[in-house]
C-alpha cells in the first residue's frame, strides 16, 4: 500500500500550492483500488515579517510544518506547485513533492500510481514501494475509515480497453 496525499480545493483536481493549500486529501493505493482515508483542513497562512516569508522551523507561522505533520507516514504528495524549502522539507521526511499541471484530475494520477505499482515505470513508486515494504503495517494507521473508493486500473490490458472503472461506493 502506498499512501498518496493530493493538494486540491475541489477533491477532484489536483488545484493548489503545497504550502498555501488550505485542503490536503489522502489516499491509500493498492493495485486497483484508491480509499480515501483522510482529509486536511488548513487555516490560510498570512506572510509574516518584512520579508513575507514564514518562519521555517516550528514557530506558530510555519504553515507547512502542520502539514508535514498530518502527511506522516504518506509516500507522495501532488500539487500545482511546491517551493524549494518544502521540497527539501518534504525530501527530508521521506514524501516525495511530485508537481503537475493546475487542474490534473486526481483519479488519473491515482490510476497511474495502480499501474506503476503492478508494471513499474515511476522511480518514485519503486522506491516508496520497497521503503512500505520495509515498514511495519502498523507504522501507517488510517484516521478515519474510507469515506470514498475508486476501483483503478491495474493492467495494461484494463488500459488499453479503454473501459472507465466505475467509483465503488
Amino acid at each position: 500500500m502506498l499512501r498518496i496525499a493530493f493538494a486540491t480545493n475541489d477533491g477532484t483536481t489536483v488545484n493548489l500550492h503545497f504550502g498555501g493549500a488550505e485542503r490536503l486529501v489522502v489516499y491509500d493505493v493498492v493495485p486497483g483500488q484508491a480509499d480515501l482515508v483522510g482529509v486536511g483542513s488548513f487555516i490560510k497562512a498570512e506572510p509574516v515579517g518584512e520579508s513575507g516569508r514564514a518562519g521555517l522551523t516550528g514557530t506558530t507561522h510555519d504553515k507547512v510544518l502542520v502539514k508535514l505533520d498530518f502527511l506522516e507516514g504518506c509516500h507522495a504528495v501532488y500539487a500545482a506547485s511546491v517551493g524549494t524549502s518544502s521540497i527539501r522539507r518534504l525530501m527530508a521526511a521521506g514524501i516525495q513533492p511530485i508537481i503537475v499541471d493546475n487542474g490534473h484530475d486526481i483519479v488519473d494520477l491515482l490510476n497511474e500510481v495502480s499501474l506503476a505499482m503492478v508494471c513499474g515505470g515511476l522511480a518514485w513508486v519503486e522506491r516508496a514501494k520497497a521503503r512500505a515494504d520495509a515498514t511495519p503495517d502498523s507504522a501507517f494507521t488510517t484516521t478515519a475509515a474510507a469515506v470514498a473508493s475508486h476501483r483503478l486500473i491495474s493492467s495494461v490490458e484494463e488500459l488499453e480497453s479503454g473501459q472507465a472503472a466505475p467509483p465503488v461506493q
